[in-house]
Parts: structure tokens; C-alpha cells; sequence
């Protein structure tokens, strides 16, 4: 079996890559992994999905392999990822299953687990439950029967325990702000409009009609040009977008601007540092994070820690170290004092209070970071590990980084799902990235040729 977690759980093609099998395999492995320590009683597990008409079909093959493993299910139904991650917290459950691909054309499904507290797996999780899935098919596992397999119930007011959470977590209320928010057709259409309304936000709602087939699809996080026209022709002094999992938001100004991850990282930080919450002045980012971010830190004074790329590395750094904020450039941004991961509808809340508690816009407030041109080659390889190293290609990166100094960098990093190494430029003008990593993408060809 090849490895099966990507960056955010397993992922691929409702019913074709990921099968009802699958689902039910890793379930149950999933089921014995994270609840082994502590067989005193029957495992809880909080069971949830954004709107995919496959979510149907596999909900029920995870909740029949969880119950077949012994272990009691909770189902909370449509509703945002990070929702899911906060139930399984809230009802002390020994594990949660979300169903979704997140920000994926509706095609696709995946599954997200969480551990105990409503936290994502690290890696060395993950491959234990791998091992499980393969031990479990070579031999059959032990079934419990009668009254130990596991019973399912549903959490009928689950979203409402989520919405006041949410709500509760709002330094300064809303009022007066009109917001446009694009809930991507996906898990958040009932609970974004709600809670910002709930906040004091005027709220107008687009695309929260799921039908199980429209999720992502023309909407939402990756194509800010339809609430960009919205905010526009409704006057309104921002728009937020969601993807279909709800645990990433993007904004864009009333002048219809994209505000994204790395600019709501750095106003967020300004506020709680402002706050005294922004624990030893240190915001944690990935390094695919704007150069400007870091520049605007500095200048501002606040500390910058490097992650991997993925939510989750970010939120185990923040869990280490005993910090209070961290996000991704994509709109994944994490609070640790209310979210165990990144959560699209309380970045939105947060991002807005600051909003209403200065008085200032967020074109205003998204100013303190320049953004310096970047871009990104994405170069086919024979090995990527080769790619990626190749003495010559270390040596055009290094040459590169030399010449652009303070003003540019160069991350060369090998794609963990594809042979291909990606290539990404930061410089003072976009023709200069360009230039330059066309130079090292030549390297890599050469050093690798696919």
C-alpha cells in the first residue's frame, strides 16, 4: 500500500481513489490506533462532513467501521471542519472523523481525523494507522459482538454549541460593519451567516445553497472575483470567503482587494500584542509566507517562527512552544485559545472585531504588509529528492539568494504527492522573481529531467 496521508488526511475521488472499502478500513484502524490506550470503556468518535453528495455514502461506511470496532459514534452532520475539531473536545471524545476535501471540486472527498482534544495527527500517528489498515487486511481483527459494538446517536444541537463558542470568542462586537460572505456552497452556510449576524454584522450570504453537487464550484476561497463584485454592489466594508470545510478564510477590502492569510496573520498579531494575548510577541507562519510578512514583523517588532507547509505543523509548533497564533498564507489561521485548528468563520469574527474596535478599514489595517512579487515554478522531475539537491541546483539557489539579499529569497521544495520540485521566488519586481526562477527551474530539469 503506498502512503496514503497527504498533508491533511487522505484525499482523492469519492468512489473511485476512495472507496467505501477505504473509508471503512480506515475507520476501524483509526478506532484501534487512538483509542488503545485506555479500553475501560467503549471509544467515543465525532462523526462529520461538509455537504458532497458522496458525504452520505462514506459517513456511513466510517460510522459502521467505528461501530464495528467497538466504538460509540456521535454524528453532528453538515458542519465546518473545525467544528468537528471543537466537538470532539467539547464531549471528551477519543476521536473525530471529518469528511471533505476542503477547497477540491466536488468530485473529490477525503477524511480528517483528530485525536483526543480535537487535534490533527502527526505524522508518526498517521503511519501507525497506515500499519493497522494493511495488519487488518492481512489478518482479520478481532470483531467485538452483542453488546460491544458500538452505538450511534446523533448530536442534534452540536452546531449550536459551535455557533455560541464562535461568538463567545469576539473581543468587540460587529455593529455597523456590513459584511458579504461567499460560504462556497460548503459546510459553512448555515453557520458563517449566523454567527456573524449573532456578532452584530450586517450579513449578506452568498452561495449557501448546498445541493451536495456545487460545493467550491465557481465559489468560495479560490475565486474571490464573485464576492470581490458582490462587496461592490452592496456597498459593503468587506467580503470574506470560505472554502468548503470552512477552516480557511480570505478577505477581500470594500475597493474589492484580497486581503489573505499573511495580512490577517499580521493584523490579528498586532491585535492581541495590543492585547497583551500575543504570548512572547510570536506569530508562527509556514515557509511559503510572503517575504513582506516577515519584513512587517520585524519592523513591527514581533517575532517570526518557520513551519513546514500544512496547518498542522503550524499548529504543533504553536503547541510546543506555548504560542498564541499562527496561520498559513492560504487562509488557514489558528487560535489556539479557541480553535485546535485553522477556522475560517472564527478568523472572520476576529479580523472583523478588529474592524469595529478601531474604526479603521481593512485596506487600512491589511496595509502594514507589503507584499513583494513571488512566483512559483512547478518543475517535473524523474526523482524528485534529486531535483531538488543536486549540487548544481543548490548552487543556483544559493547564487540567486545572494543576488536578491534582503529584498528576495529562493525555497526550493519537492512536492510531497507529485514528482515535481517547486520552485519559489520572492524579489523586488515580479519580472525579477520570474527571471529568476525560470534560471533555477533550468537547473532542475537538468539535474533530473522527467
Amino acid at each position: 500500500m503506498g502512503r496514503l496521508f497527504g498533508t491533511d488526511g487522505v484525499r482523492g475521488k469519492a468512489n473511485a481513489d476512495l472507496t467505501p472499502e477505504l473509508a471503512l478500513a480506515i475507520a476501524v484502524a483509526a478506532a484501534h490506533t487512538l483509542a488503545e490506550s485506555d479500553r475501560s470503556h467503549a471509544p467515543l468518535a465525532v462523526v462529520g462532513r461538509d455537504p458532497r453528495a458522496s458525504g452520505e455514502m462514506l459517513e456511513a461506511a466510517v460510522v459502521a467501521g467505528l461501530a464495528s470496532a467497538g466504538a460509540n459514534v456521535l454524528r453532528v452532520g453538515v458542519l465546518p471542519t473545525p467544528g468537528v475539531a471543537f466537538l470532539v473536545g467539547e464531549t471528551k471524545a477519543d476521536l473525530g472523523v471529518m469528511l471533505s476535501a476542503s477547497h477540491n471540486p466536488m468530485p473529490d472527498n477525503g477524511i480528517k481525523l483528530f485525536a483526543a482534544g480535537g487535534h490533527k495527527l502527526p505524522d508518526e500517528v498517521e503511519m501507525r494507522i497506515e500499519a493497522a489498515i494493511e495488519a487488518n487486511a492481512a489478518t482479520a481483527w478481532e470483531r467485538p459482538t452483542g453488546a460491544g459494538i458500538g452505538r450511534v446517536h446523533d448530536l442534534l444541537d452540536g452546531a449550536d454549541h459551535y455557533v455560541q463558542h464562535l461568538v463567545g470568542s469576539v473581543p468587540h462586537r460587529l455593529d455597523g460593519l456590513k459584511v458579504v460572505v461567499d460560504c462556497a456552497n460548503g459546510a459553512a452556510a448555515d453557520i458563517a451567516p449566523v454567527a456573524y449576524k449573532e456578532a452584530g454584522a450586517e450579513v449578506i450570504a452568498i452561495h449557501a445553497e448546498p445541493d451536495g453537487l456545487n460545493i467550491n464550484d465557481g465559489c468560495g476561497s479560490t475565486h474571490l472575483d464573485v464576492v470581490r463584485a458582490a462587496v461592490v454592489e452592496h456597498g459593503a466594508d468587506l467580503g470574506l470567503a470560505h472554502d468548503g470545510d470552512a477552516d480557511r478564510c480570505h478577505a477581500v477590502t470594500a475597493d474589492g482587494e484580497e486581503v489573505d492569510g499573511d495580512q490577517i496573520m499580521a493584523i490579528l498579531a498586532l491585535a492581541m500584542r495590543e492585547a497583551g494575548t500575543l504570548t512572547e510577541d510570536t506569530l508562527v507562519a509556514t515557509v511559503m509566507s510572503n517575504l513582506g510578512l516577515r519584513l512587517a514583523m520585524s519592523r513591527e517588532g514581533i517575532r517570526l517562527v518557520e513551519t513546514r507547509v500544512g496547518d498542522r505543523y503550524v499548529l504543533e509548533e504553536l503547541r510546543a512552544s506555548g504560542l498564541a497564533l499562527g496561520g498559513e498564507q492560504s487562509g488557514h489561521i489558528i487560535v489556539p485559545a479557541y480553535a485546535t485548528t485553522g477556522d475560517g468563520v472564527l478568523t472572520g469574527l476576529h479580523l472583523m472585531s478588529r474592524m469595529a474596535a478601531t474604526g479603521r478599514s481593512l485596506a487600512d489595517l491589511g496595509s502594514v504588509v507589503t507584499k513583494l512579487p513571488q512566483v512559483l515554478v512547478n518543475v517535473p522531475v524523474g526523482d524528485r529528492t534529486v531535483g531538488a539537491t543536486a549540487p548544481a541546483v543548490v548552487a543556483a539557489a544559493e547564487r540567486a539568494e545572494a543576488e536578491l539579499g534582503e529584498t528576495g529569497r529562493v525555497l526550493l521544495r519537492p512536492s510531497g504527492t507529485e514528482p515535481l520540485v517547486r520552485v519559489m521566488v520572492e524579489a523586488a519586481t515580479e519580472g525579477t522573481a520570474r527571471e529568476v526562477a525560470e534560471r533555477i527551474a533550468a537547473e532542475v530539469r537538468q539535474a533530473s529531467p522527467a
